[in-house]
């Protein structure tokens, strides 16, 4: 498993995130939340990252990624009860334009915290 212990502490900051505050709130508040306890566990992170696509050395749009943690996963952050293939997308399209391995979507729902791992397979 990649970046092993790494994830598991993600994931268990936004299982903590979630007993305390619980459903209901926007997207920024979440990540407010999550970076701050990143910041708390003294966890190296970049917030709402700009991601130059480029092709052939000209620039021809911009990503902007919800955290880059420890310059090693991606964490993109939802709400809702379920994983759309847009948002799938959008990580995967992350990772290949930085050139990471691995990226994790969160969502946050009515019954709890859904995350997936997502790997670029290069």
């Amino acid at each position: 498993m990649i970046y092993k212990e790494l994830s598991y502490l993600l994931v268990g900051i936004l299982f903590d995130i979630y007993n305390e505050l619980g459903y209901g709130y926007q997207e920024k508040h979440y990540e407010r939340a999550i970076g701050k306890e990143l910041a708390r566990r003294k966890v190296p992170y970049k917030c709402q990252l700009c991601c130059r696509l480029k092709l052939r050395g000209e620039e021809i749009g911009k990503y902007y990624f919800d955290f880059l943690v420890d310059d090693k996963i991606v964490l993109e952050i939802k709400r809702g009860n379920y994983f759309s293939r847009k948002n799938i997308s959008q990580v995967k399209g992350y990772l290949k334009a930085m050139n990471l391995q691995l990226g994790i979507l969160a969502n946050f729902t009515e019954s709890g915290i859904k995350f997936m791992r997502i790997l670029n397979v290069k």
